[in-house]
């Protein structure tokens, strides 16, 4: 099978050029800014839009197996494959948490059967797995995760032993969700002193505040650097964790990387008035002045990669009073047009997108040829018109639950095509689901 794309706008390392792509099977076989003259099974002419690699996730939850309610690998996949994001990679806290490595694989064999998304799936670590932990082969697994707050259970692992443990013997990528819970709890008990459980949504960064991010981050940060970790900060989302990264080393040398995720670039603290616990998360988001931080921490590398922590839940979930109601929420479908119209605002480049999206995220993982527009790479591309504008209604929602934190927002671009693995799998709204998706390797 051969596809060539023309006249497209290729947004790839740090350029933007008009240009052609020839795709043969899998594999893109050729990128010129000159005509490409081939017999191909199937020409999309891109008329002037902008051809993007496929934006990799690095933190999503799909919910499968047992929370499926929620969202589960084919829904949230096929979500994703028409928001531009090709390639994703899911976390532990399902149910069973993912603790061994035949629950790992089992993960594995689910998203072989369904996912329209390229995958990989992080290990969990507990209080007393480590000797699991360690059979992981890097080659084929992205991570392991570990829960230094905002969990219950063998998922927090909250031990400085246990942390030491885990830094001191893994080899491997551990990404961290950082908030220190001692501090969590304390704030917890003021406020429901104050309120019962009653507390208002507006007081979420207080109670998961800017103290308990810095004091967990800046523990993970001393632990890699006591055992030379390679270590990968999750959703940062305070001023004042920047200082704990370095952007005076490129990518492929550092050891400590961080990722934000975007709703800390999108909201703020003023929109819980209005978006109440539709935006609750874990990190909370938090002031204007931190989200303005964040997006000059991308602009600088102090923060590495874009994602999403998409993280469903029901929408009778979701309005339950602040104690019950979980954190998280739907975004994979949105994460480039969000990103996409901070361009059109005039804050983040193109490229920037293009880099933070795709291809820092190959670096920070070590991905086998994926997240640039190479040859030799694979076909995950994407096509992106922007000046096609819609609005975010439930009729366009492709997330299970259902609802999203951003409907009623007009996006100004829209995805048009999505290729994975050179098939084309969505194109302007409809899906070709005869190919899935195939397991991420690692060049490790």
């Amino acid at each position: 099978m051969k596809i060539l794309i023309t006249n497209a706008n290729i947004v790839n390392e740090n350029r933007v050029f008009r240009g052609n792509v020839l795709i043969e099977d899998q594999i893109i076989s050729e990128v010129s800014g000159t005509t490409i003259t081939v017999d191909a099974d199937k020409v999309i002419d891109a008329n002037g839009q902008y051809l993007f690699p496929g934006c990799i996730d690095d933190q999503v939850h799909f919910r499968e197996p047992g929370l499926t309610h929620k969202g589960e690998i084919y829904t949230e996949a096929k979500a994703a494959v028409a928001g531009g994001v090709t390639s994703y990679m899911e976390m532990p806290n399902t149910i069973p948490n993912v603790f061994t490595q035949e629950l790992l694989e089992d993960k594995y064999k689910r998203a072989a059967q369904v996912s329209l998304a390229n995958y990989s799936f992080f290990m969990g670590a507990s209080n007393d797995n480590l000797e699991e932990v360690l059979k992981t082969n890097p080659r084929n697994i992205c991570g392991v995760k570990v829960f230094m707050g905002s969990s219950t259970g063998n998922l927090l692992v909250d031990k400085r032993e246990t942390l030491e443990g885990l830094f001191s013997k893994c080899t491997m990528l551990i990404a961290t969700h950082c908030e220190d819970e001692a501090t969590i709890q304390d704030n917890m008990q003021v406020y429901r002193e104050k309120y019962g459980e009653d507390v208002p949504v507006e007081c979420h960064p207080l109670i998961r505040s800017e103290e308990a991010c810095f004091k967990s981050s800046s523990l993970a940060v001393e632990l890699a650097k006591k055992y030379n970790t390679r270590l990968h900060v999750l959703h940062i989302s305070t001023e004042k964790e920047l200082e704990l990264f370095d952007n005076s080393i490129p990518l492929k040398e550092k050891r400590i990387t961080a990722e934000v995720c975007i709703h800390h670039l999108w909201f703020s603290d003023e929109d819980y008035k209005t978006k109440g616990s539709l935006i609750k998360w874990n990190p909370s988001v938090k002031t204007p002045k931190d989200r303005s931080a964040l997006l000059k921490g991308v602009l600088e590398n102090r923060i590495d990669v874009i994602a999403t922590d998409h993280a469903p839940h029901t929408l009778e979930e979701k309005q339950q009073t602040y104690f019950k109601s979980p954190s998280g929420g739907p975004l994979v479908q949105h994460s480039l047009v969000a990103m996409l119209e901070l361009h059109h605002q005039g804050e983040i480049e193109l490229v920037k997108i293009a880099e933070k999206m795709a291809h820092a995220v190959a670096d920070c993982f070590q991905i086998d040829r994926r997240g640039y527009i190479r040859e030799g790479y694979f076909a995950d591309l994407v096509l992106v018109d922007l000046d096609k504008s819609w609005t975010v209604e439930k009729s366009n929602l492709l997330y299970k639950c259902g609802w999203s934190p951003l409907e009623d927002t007009t996006f100004h671009s829209s995805i048009t095509h999505t290729l994975v693995n050179g098939h084309l799998v969505y194109h302007n709204g409809i899906f070709d689901e005869e190919t899935k998706g195939e397991r991420i390797l690692f060049n490790r």
